[in-house]
């Protein structure tokens, strides 16, 4: 009988005896290799330095776009820098501990270990950026973790190195310089945490005062029979400062307006983290922002905005104090006296491309110190802490702040031909200053495959019913890939959001519109009121013209959902405002319509691009939005409308939707399954044309009250997030709310009040 291998010779192929090492395969090059092993090391560290670099230029301009790629490239080179450095550490200890590796000298086995610090300064980052968003300042207990290992791995190199390195000197300045920058970032991680910026900023128990004890003394009198009675007597104000106790007339200096939002800030920081005021904090800032011009109160929020993005995103907080120059002193007096010692030493039996990468990093090291302490003393911070005006110091830096004040320009493309503009040059901006724009009927007008075009093509039945299956695959197939890696919000954000620059009219007209609702809240529940309000109270305290009735137009504000009633007023504003270029396309349109506009573009972007900041008030946006595209999309499929968003065919989609016979209601008529509200917009548009020109008021008005609903009921931790990404309309909007006194935070009507008791004869 023959055996299984005589059988079945393949399977001898499984009991053959593996190659020997000198046989095997090497998957990559010898030569690649030996290229890694040497340049390692030296490749990483130099690439370390060239990502500190980047980050303490480039991490400021985050505060100046919201656009996906430059914010993409510094969030990738915030993670690679840490992992970089910790790799790095790891790379020089494995080196050091290869007893077999005879291709280096001692010497260079001492330069490795004076690397090592390095890393440490490089883990602890430059000072424009310690989080990159707000959830990593929540990790400051693992920083601390990882600075305690970082440190004893770099302690294990040193010592390793003992007792014949030269470089012990040099290399114990770096170890300091690299631990107080590592302590640095983790102290700024600690204090910008929501919670440790919440207890920082609460005050010393208060219990009020003695109740008990007067209400026992008040007992004791009754007992004895005497008339006794309590009288109450207002507090004496003990707070003063010298910005409230005057409210400052006229125009406002670059120096007066940093000073000022420094003040505001520390004043309405807790905004952040939902704390509440009394109604005297209120009414000081009220009657202050009352005096203020748009521009000047404009200027003070942008400034607010800084502090609270250094405060929450940077070092600033931790080094400008006493303790914090304190200690950047000591770490660049290390880096300077450890560059001058290694400049001293004897450099012959050390590697020359080692020495000039040791040159590159004392060098480096210390040129992003000096970079990091002009960008401190610069600082608005330390504009803040100025005590007078007419000093020499004060002097340079109303020179510097001229340059980084708030400038406007001429507007020279339509439809805002010769409005003006924020246009502060972008490397000194303290936000983006632009608003972004994203339209519904444009969006559903490109995201079509054109299947009617098919028509027209010579194919016969078969080969057209194949070529639309073809289509509608590659369709889905490019949803579902697109789904599938996460970027159709990339992609969306980069074909269909368009920007537009701020203009002084529109927010002067928002800056009038909350100064009027400001004059108006003079209680805590007219406040309440206003700031509960999507839009009817600005109808309701409207003064019209027209017979038409405005409670129709208040029953697609308070009877619906916020998020639908945003869509609603979006699309409708679409339809009137192109309805108005048809019938009126060889006149130039005036400001009210294309304000309009603007404001509903930029709500509905919120909405479906930023749902993040309308959570609380959003419901079933999504849902409602998908559904709303799905039926616009049909029935431009139905009506041959080209896949363009070009002026001619916006105008005739949204003259095809009014077109429709809207008289029944859609619900009537489709159930309520579908969410859309798209042939609802149309019935909103067609009660708005009936206010003819007083529609754009009308319209203008609604939009900033719902713009200001969203900002004040928005969470607080996102609008300090969206601080970070360039920063949004609604943002300052909310700030500027807060200092009007427009808000649900001002809950303390009353202080305490001295309770006599009285005894009478």
């Amino acid at each position: 009988m023959a055996s299984l291998t005589e059988k079945f010779p393949v399977h001898t192929l499984f009991l053959e005896t593996p190659p020997s090492n000198n046989q095997t395969l090497d998957i990559i090059p010898p030569r690649v290799k030996e290229i890694w092993e040497e340049w390692n090391i030296r490749g990483l560290i130099l690439f370390s330095l060239s990502l500190q670099t980047f980050l303490i230029l480039c991490a400021p301009l985050r505060k100046r776009t919201s656009r996906k790629l430059p914010i993409f490239l510094l969030w990738s080179a915030y993670l690679l820098a840490d992992w970089t450095a910790s790799f790095i550490v790891g790379l020089i200890s494995n080196n050091n501990d290869d007893s077999s590796n005879k291709k280096k000298s001692d010497a260079n086995q001492e330069l490795l270990a004076f690397w090592a610090p390095f890393l440490l300064l490089h883990l602890g980052g430059p000072d424009t950026i310690t989080a990159f968003a707000l959830e990593d300042n929540a990790l400051w207990l693992r920083h601390l973790i990882g600075l305690i290992f970082q440190v004893v791995a770099t302690v294990y190199i040193f010592i390793q190195t003992i007792p014949q390195n030269n470089l012990w000197v040099p290399s114990t300045l770096m170890f300091l310089a690299g631990i107080i920058k590592y302590a640095e970032r983790t102290r700024a991680l600690y204090l910008a945490s929501l919670g440790s910026f919440r207890s920082s900023m609460l005050k010393e128990p208060d219990p009020g005062p003695d109740y008990a004890k007067l209400m026992e003394e008040f007992s004791c009198k009754e007992t004895a029979h005497l008339p006794t009675r309590i009288d109450l007597v207002e507090e004496p104000n003990k707070e003063w400062s010298p910005f409230t106790s005057t409210v400052k007339q006229g125009t406002l200096s670059e120096l007066e307006v940093v000073q000022y939002a420094f003040l505001y800030f520390n004043k309405f920081k807790g905004l952040i983290v939902d704390l509440i005021f009394s109604f005297k904090e209120r009414n000081e800032s009220r009657d202050f922002f009352l005096a203020r011009t748009p521009i000047d109160a404009l200027k003070i929020i942008e400034v607010e905005l800084n502090f609270i993005y250094e405060v929450l995103f940077t070092k600033l907080v931790v080094l400008h104090n006493k303790y914090g120059w304190f200690f950047r002193f000591v770490s660049v007096s290390s880096v300077i006296t450890a560059l001058i010692l290694f400049t001293h030493l004897d450099k012959t039996d050390l590697d020359k491309i080692d020495v000039r990468i040791t040159y590159s990093l004392l060098i480096g090291a210390l040129v992003l110190e000096l970079i990091s302490i002009f960008m401190t003393v610069f600082s608005d911070w330390t504009v803040a802490s100025l005590k007078k005006d007419d000093s020499n110091v004060a002097t340079i830096f109303k020179h510097f702040l001229r340059l980084k004040g708030l400038r406007l320009s001429e507007h020279n493309k339509p439809p805002f031909s010769g409005c003006k503009k924020l246009d502060t040059p972008r490397i000194v901006r303290r936000w983006r200053e632009s608003v972004s724009q994203f339209n519904l009927i444009s969006y559903c007008l490109c995201e079509r495959i054109p299947m009617d075009d098919l028509r027209n093509r010579s194919f016969c039945c078969g080969c057209n019913l194949a070529w639309k299956k073809l289509i509608r695959w590659f369709r889905d197939a490019k949803v579902v890939v697109v789904d599938y890696l996460g970027a159709k919000e990339f992609l969306d954000d980069w074909k269909y959001v368009s920007r537009q620059p701020v203009f002084e009219d529109h927010w002067g007209f928002i800056f009038r519109e909350m100064q009027d609702k400001s004059k108006a809240a003079e209680s805590a529940q007219v406040t309440e009121a206003i700031c509960s309000s999507r839009g009817s109270y600005a109808l309701k305290s409207m003064e019209l013209n027209s017979n038409a009735d405005v409670d129709e137009l208040i029953s697609y504000i308070d009877d619906v959902a916020f998020d639908e009633s945003v869509m609603l007023w979006h699309i409708a504003t679409e339809l009137c405002f192109r309805d108005e270029q048809n019938t009126n396309a060889d006149n130039k349109t005036h400001t009210p319509p294309e304000f309009s506009k603007l404001l509903s573009d930029y709500m509905l972007y919120l909405l479906v691009m930023l749902p993040s900041m309308m959570s609380t008030v959003a419901g079933l946006g999504e849902i409602r939005f998908r559904d709303t595209c799905a039926e616009a999309k049909k029935f431009f499929d139905r009506r041959g409308l080209e896949c363009s968003s070009n002026e001619d065919t916006n105008r005739r989609a949204c003259r095809e939707i009014l077109g429709v016979n809207i008289k029944a209601k859609p619900v009537t008529v489709k159930g309520d399954k579908s969410k859309s509200v798209l042939f609802d917009a149309a019935i909103l548009a067609k009660k708005l044309r009936e206010f003819k020109e007083e529609k754009w008021e009308i319209m203008s008005k609604v939009w900033i009250e719902m713009l200001g609903y969203a900002a004040s009921h928005c969470r607080p931790d996102q609008h300090a997030q969206q601080v970070s990404k360039g920063g949004e309309l609604i943002t300052l909007v909310w700030l500027l709310m807060a200092h009007f006194g427009l808000g649900e935070q001002f809950q303390i009507t009353e202080g305490h009040a001295r309770a006599k008791l009285i005894v009478d004869k």
